[in-house]
């Protein structure tokens, strides 16, 4: 089997890695790629208009798989669909429910999914008057694809009135906010879930925990996420049952009544409330960095795994997980997620390799035989080990051994599941 990943980082560079360990698949390809991610694949740089089915079609593919959502929510499974390949990912109209919160959100409402309660918008002054009668905290979000920044937590209406109107204006996230959805605040600890889907069945993957702001102790702004670990202990198999029942399998079954049955990986954010599990949102693809922390601790066939998703016949029995803990550590640069320099010359990957860490890169350029910066995000550094603190332990030995200049990451990736693992 050959097998096309499209994509450029550290979320595409973990699916190679993870694919390449099929007995399977003979090749694994990475599009447009990164040259870090020749040690799992055959990098094709893209040039012009990237037609990635005229290029799947050329190569013989078997099967694509889709990293980023933008290519999924501009509809390239309807394209290899039409031209009868085998792609791992859904439809334009199933991608709705990342491309689009309100859709989303009003989804969910419509089959009594759990999400906090909201309203949406497309002309501010109404955004700004529902805004000014609301109790605070209050969260913002952008309607559009927003790279996973989106988010806005206004402690005060003059907060709230200044992030819609960035928003709304076109000033904030590319214009994806020119809709916005303006939610309740939701008390309690976030966790993601990822899951299998074939259109009906769904099966999911361990639960994970993403770190979002950029600064220790969940300071400083939003970012695409600078580290995450797995299993998270705050998901307990009771409340894995209850996002089973109450949230991956009703939203399924609910796409599916609709007409746009989902086939991919579904992903769940989550607020683990007193009330149990609640949306914070659905993305239609693998999570980064929530990738970086499940694929390696899955024991099992990802290609066929995908596959029986594409033909619709997965099977939980196919499903496998090794026992312990991921541990991913983000190093970005300096300025993340704002104006960030580029770059510098990395040192200390082969040493961090040497610690028994994975690096998956992220934001990386190679010149000569030396990687360069070249990105906000730009390394995971991940460790698995049989205990959560032996895996932190690990992943940070490994980031010890990483340097440039500039460099920043967090050092409390992993504390919250340390603090669960000792009540």
């Amino acid at each position: 089997m050959k097998v096309l990943v499209i994509g450029t980082g550290g979320r595409e560079h973990a699916l190679a890695w993870k694919l390449a360990q099929s007995p399977q698949v003979t090749g694994v390809f990475a599009a447009p790629g990164s040259m870090a991610m020749t040690d799992c694949a055959s990098v094709i740089p893209m040039q012009g208009s990237k037609d990635y089915v005229r290029l799947a079609k050329d190569m013989g593919i078997d099967l694509t798989v889709a990293g980023p959502e933008t290519v999924l929510v501009d509809g390239l499974a309807d394209r290899f669909k039409e031209a009868g390949l085998a792609f791992f990912g859904p439809s334009g109209a199933a991608a709705r429910i990342e491309g689009s919160k309100k859709f989303a959100k009003d989804l969910m409402k419509k089959y009594h999914i759990p999400t906090a309660a909201y309203e949406s918008f497309t002309e501010e002054k109404d955004a700004i008057a529902y805004a000014e009668k609301q109790n605070y905290p209050l969260v913002i979000k952008a309607d559009g694809l927003a790279a996973g920044k989106g988010v806005i937590i206004a402690a005060t209406f003059e907060e709230a009135s200044k992030a819609i109107h960035d928003m709304m204006e076109g000033l904030a996230f590319n214009g994806a906010g020119r809709q916005v959805v303006i939610e309740e605040f939701m008390e309690g600890e976030e966790a993601s879930v990822l899951a299998f889907c074939d259109g009906t069945h769904v099966v999911p993957m361990i639960p994970s925990q993403d770190h979002k702001r950029v600064y220790d102790n969940d300071e400083g702004p939003n970012t695409g996420g600078m580290g995450a670990y797995a299993p998270a202990p705050v998901v307990t198999d009771e409340v894995m049952q209850q996002v089973y029942d109450r949230i991956l399998k009703p939203m399924v079954d609910a796409m599916r009544a609709e007409g746009y049955p989902f086939t991919g990986c579904l992903y769940a954010g989550l607020m683990i409330t007193s009330e149990g599990p609640k949306v914070v949102e659905f993305n239609c693809r693998f999570g980064d960095p929530e990738t970086e922390v499940v694929l390696p601790m899955l024991d099992g066939d990802l290609a066929q795994i995908m596959m029986d998703c594409v033909h619709g016949t997965l099977s939980p029995d196919s499903i496998k997980w090794k026992k312990g803990y991921a541990v991913d550590v983000v190093m970005a640069t300096r300025g993340y997620p704002g104006a960030h320099s580029s770059d510098d010359k990395i040192s200390g990957l082969r040493e961090a390799e040497q610690e028994g860490c994975h690096v998956f890169h992220a934001g990386t350029a190679l010149k000569g035989d030396t990687f360069y910066t070249a990105g906000g995000r730009v390394l995971n550094v991940v460790a698995m080990a049989p205990t959560l603190e032996e895996a932190r332990e690990k992943a940070y030995q490994g980031v010890k051994k990483i340097h440039w200049d500039g460099a920043q990451y967090r050092t409390d990736i992993a504390v919250k599941g340390l603090r669960h693992l000792k009540k």
